[in-house]
């Protein structure tokens, strides 16, 4: 068998040479990419009844990777973004094949020719103030760990930072004198920078001293850098104790994620404008950006109010909600 045609040695160099030397992807890419192998090359071995170490680029056929996104939906239950993520993976592995051996460019298109599958877009979830007060009155400060998770909910609401970028946080990354910032690695490895509120900067004073610059600014009980997982933890927790004396938190998933899509709403009915909040946020595009904008209920509903009614319909001047503008419309 030509070495050429195996499976394994292209997604050997896909994963080492391609995704680390040539592309230089983020952690988190690499990691994706991998677990999209991980759960394709035994489905494909065992769906086409071959070794996965005797696999050949060709055994990896587009009716296989059709049943394997069949699985990924069915069988495991994913969402279709999910689906749309690992079909991804596989037109990356396919267009590097393809650019490498000319031999499979019939193959790399009849893959890459597979389709993402559109999704439905799901509003983003946002905790209004008193909400967000209310959580971030939840930790008992007066203890160490709760004042490690007052520090770290007050970080999150100052930075809108993913929970990958506040594990990655060391001390060095700080600037506690005024004005107060942090330095912020985010994805695809770029480096923003957030101001800090004096509350914040106040906060982290006392939650780092003594550690030097290479430590972790949020650390566990173990004293070892606290990981995504357990960011998410003390999230869900704090919010879970809120929400039984808070009835609007009760239906709501709060996550990091929800404090990260807070602090752009609440940027964002301050009068930042949406340019600002890409920046702050790390978000590469503004088109990301603006599905802030189309969810805050209350801007909309001030736009409504601030609209001159005065020589429009009296029935349309009563229609003070949209959902019954809405209505009176589709009526005319």
């Amino acid at each position: 068998m030509n070495d050429r045609n195996l499976l394994g040695l292209w997604i050997r160099r896909f994963l080492l040479e391609h995704m680390v030397t040539e592309r230089n992807l983020s952690l988190n890419t690499q990691a994706s990419y991998r677990d999209t192998l991980t759960l394709l090359l035994p489905f494909a071995g065992k769906l086409g009844g071959h070794a996965i170490d005797k696999m050949t680029v060709e055994d990896l056929s587009p009716a296989i990777v059709r049943r394997f996104l069949d699985y990924v939906e069915l069988d495991r239950h994913c969402s279709g973004a999910t689906r749309n993520l690992r079909l991804s993976a596989i037109h990356s592995l396919a267009r590097f094949i393809g650019m490498h051996s000319p031999v499979h460019l019939s193959w790399c298109s009849e893959v890459r020719s597979i389709p993402f599958k559109k999704t439905t877009k799901t509003l983003v979830g946002y905790l209004d103030k008193p909400e967000m007060d209310a959580l971030l009155a939840s930790p008992n400060r007066r203890t160490a760990m709760g004042a490690r998770d007052y520090a770290l909910l007050l970080f999150l609401y100052n930075s809108g930072a993913r929970a990958d970028e506040v594990a990655k946080l060391v001390v060095g990354h700080l600037r506690l004198a005024e004005p107060a910032s942090v330095r912020i690695l985010g994805k695809g490895n770029k480096m923003r920078v957030c101001p800090l509120w004096p509350t914040t900067s106040s906060v982290l004073t006392r939650l780092v001293a003594g550690r030097t610059m290479s430590d972790a600014v949020f650390i566990g009980r173990t004293n070892q850098p606290m990981t995504r997982f357990g960011i998410h933890r003390v999230v869900t927790q704090c919010a879970e104790r809120v929400s039984k004396s808070l009835a609007t938190m009760k239906d709501k998933r709060i996550s990091p994620h929800t404090i990260r899509h807070t602090t752009a709403v609440h940027l964002l009915r301050a009068g930042v404008d949406i340019n600002t909040i890409r920046a702050w946020l790390g978000h590469v595009s503004l088109d990301t950006t603006h599905i802030y904008a189309e969810v805050d209920l209350e801007m909309k509903a001030k736009a409504l109010a601030s609209v001159d009614v005065s020589g429009l319909p009296t029935v349309l001047r009563r229609t003070t909600t949209l959902p019954s503008l809405m209505a009176f419309l589709k009526q005319i």
